[in-house]
This record gives structure tokens, sequence and C-alpha cells, in this order.
């Protein structure tokens, strides 16, 4: 099948119809994320990011409806209540975020999107909202890089803490110009949002800091099937995410794919990384798939003192990354206290 932008969109508009006959309890859809852009797809592949508002409690809260071997909708269901204050959303970097940025409006009932949207729109870009969304996600990563200075943690937990903390980092500044950054495309996306706020090095240390110098590409190729395994494994269990279920995998890994055939290999660490510690995060301790995982942290200078090394890296990040929000504030009339 040839996927467009338009295919994804009438795929959007056939789910929304179907789903509003069986429920006219549905207030609003809409469609956010990588379809509003004009390359939605990554390795062929891409999710349709589409947002159903109920007028009562929705009976769960999201799911993941494969539509094609390239193509599943990810549906996150909403109750109407959540949108009731929607001046508070524009400190919400993530729903504030999907809806400040052009969502596809699919199904509305008494224009009741167009008055959320608009109110959220209002003085989204006003500093000291824009700080409200930005410094807490510094903070979170400060306080993640404090949790792994105390107690013992297994190698898992510990890697798991560390990507924590560069996310939030790394959103904390994305969050400056756009919105939050998406799994697949993180690295190439915040490469851009540093130079917008005129911190290029923010970019370069952010993959430093995933073991860019250590990269070769026919090795990361090689740890594929052992990350694939582990993925589809982790995928089975009772307390999976639904976004991590197994008709995922071919999302994540012909994005991996493509990434390491590119002309930046390295953006390919994250999403490869991040899925992959997550899989481990629901397998047992001592599971049979963590040994791969080992010998691949220690090629990227993550195993014994050299994760102590990658912590100090890490600090002196979390530095730059708030002496950057510092700046900006000043610069934007903000002080650190009202933020």
């Amino acid at each position: 099948m040839r996927i467009t932008r338009e295919t994804l969109l009438k795929l959007a508009q056939e789910a929304v119809a179907e789903r509003v006959r069986a429920n006219r309890g549905i207030v609003t859809a809409y469609v956010a994320g990588s379809v509003l852009t004009q390359e939605p797809l990554l390795g062929g592949t891409t999710d349709i990011d589409l947002f159903l508002i109920h007028d009562s409690r929705p009976p769960y809260e999201r799911e993941i409806v494969r539509l094609s071997p390239e193509v599943h909708l990810d549906i996150v269901h909403h109750s109407q209540a959540l949108y009731h204050q929607p001046r508070h959303l524009r400190t919400d970097l993530w729903l504030g975020s999907t809806l400040y940025f052009n969502p596809i409006l699919l199904h509305d009932t008494q224009h009741w999107f167009e008055f959320t949207q608009s109110s959220v729109r209002s003085l989204f870009w006003q500093a000291d909202n824009v700080m409200r969304r930005s410094r807490p996600l510094a903070e979170k990563a400060r306080q993640t890089w404090m949790r792994l200075q105390t107690g013992e943690r297994g190698p898992v937990e510990g890697f798991s803490l560390y990507l924590a903390a560069l996310e939030a980092a790394a959103d904390a500044i994305a969050s400056l110009t756009g919105a939050p950054l998406s799994e697949r495309r993180f690295l190439i996306d915040f490469s851009a949002r540093a130079q917008a706020v005129e911190q290029a090095g923010l970019g370069v240390g952010l993959a430093g800091l995933l073991g860019q110098a250590n990269i070769d590409v026919d090795t990361v190729r090689g740890w594929i099937p052992a990350w694939r395994a582990a993925f589809l494994e982790a995928g089975n269990q009772i307390e999976t995410p639904v976004d991590r279920q197994p008709l995922r995998l071919g999302y994540y890994e012909r994005a991996i794919e493509a990434l390491l055939s590119s002309d930046a290999p390295q953006t390919a660490l994250w999403p490869l990384l991040n899925t992959w510690v997550h899989s481990l995060t629901l397998l047992a301790d001592g599971s049979e798939h963590l040994n791969a995982w080992e010998m691949a942290c220690a090629a990227l200078g993550f195993a014994g003192k050299d994760f102590q090394d990658r912590l100090a890296g890490l600090d002196a990040y979390l530095d730059s990354i708030e002496e950057t929000l510092d700046r900006w504030g000043a610069a934007n009339g903000v002080e650190a206290s009202a933020a």
C-alpha cells in the first residue's frame, strides 16, 4: 500500500466515524503527532495519534490498533473533564502542546474543541508559561540524577534512570521552542531544538552521553536480534504498557534500521536503547536476554566504572541545561522563583 499523509488522514477519519457510530458519548476527535508533518514515515512505518474525547470517563485510556504492517492507530481516550480548565493546560507540556500545534479536527460537537483550543493558545508562549512547562522537567532530571547517587541499583534500573534523566533534560530544552520530543526521532529533533536556542553543543553533548563516540554501525546492527527477542518477550507480559505490544515491533525496528542507514546513524541509539532497557525492566532478574544488553552497554561505555564516569558527565550536562534555562528566563523577564 502506498502511504501518504492523505492516506493516513483518511484512515483516521474512517476510524473516528466507526467509533462515533458505536459510541455517541464521543464529543471530539482529533489527530496529532507525525501525521501533521510532511514526512510522517520513518523506515516506511508510522502511527496515527488519535485523541478521542468522551463526555464521561472512558473505559480505558489507550489502545493500539493495527491497520497494516506499516501503520497502526495509537488512540488516546480522554474524559472531557480533563479539559475543563484549559488555561491550566498552557503549562502542561504534553497535552497543551498537542492542542496548540495545529491538530486536525475530525469530529466535534457544539464547537467545544474550538473554544478549548483557543483558550490554550492564548498566552501559550508567554515567557512565564514557557518556564512553567520547562523548569519542572529540568528539576525532574536533576532529581533522577540524585537518585542514582544513593542506594544499590542493578544495571537495568540504573540505566533506565539514566535515560529518564536525559529525556527530561532534553524535553526541558525542547519545550522552549516546541512540543516534547518523540521517541523515534528523539536525537534528530533535539539537535534542531538545541540550535533554536543557540545551544548546539547540547545536541552534541546528549549524543555523547549515549555513547556516540563508541558507535560502530555494524556492531549496533548486530544487536538488533537480541533487542528484538527481548522486546517480543516483554511484550507478552501482563504488565506491559499498550505502546510496547508486539505489534509495535516493526514500528521501532524499521525506524532503527533506517536511522542506522542514514547520514546520522548515531540517532538510532535512542529508540534502540530506550526500548531495550524498558523491555528488560519487565522481565525477571537473571533473564536470558540480559547478557546481550550488558555486552552492548559495555561496548558503549556504560559498564562498571565507565558508568560512574557517565554519571559525572550527566551531572555537568544537567548544569548546562539549568544554566540555559536561567539565561533564557533572564532574557525574557522571568525570575527563577517565578518559574
